[in-house]
């Protein structure tokens, strides 16, 4: 898939953990996995506004296009 999920990279940057930022942006441990690991297929704007606000970043620190 062209879209990369780069969640993992701004987590380690604000040194915060998958339990920590589940809490603030109030999502299951697994839900958020899925979208870390790349296997979610669609992300809402709503969760991409949390997540973006719990780790003080812009959706394209998260979201990247890689061409194949």
């Amino acid at each position: 898939m062209p879209i990369v999920v780069n969640l993992d990279v701004m987590m380690a940057k604000r040194k915060m953990s998958l339990n920590e930022l589940s809490q603030k942006v109030d999502l299951t441990l697994s839900n958020l996995s899925i979208l870390k690991t790349g296997k979610a297929k669609a992300i809402r704007f709503g969760t991409l506004e949390a997540i973006c606000k719990a780790l003080n970043c812009q959706p394209g620190d998260i979201l990247e296009f890689v061409e194949e």
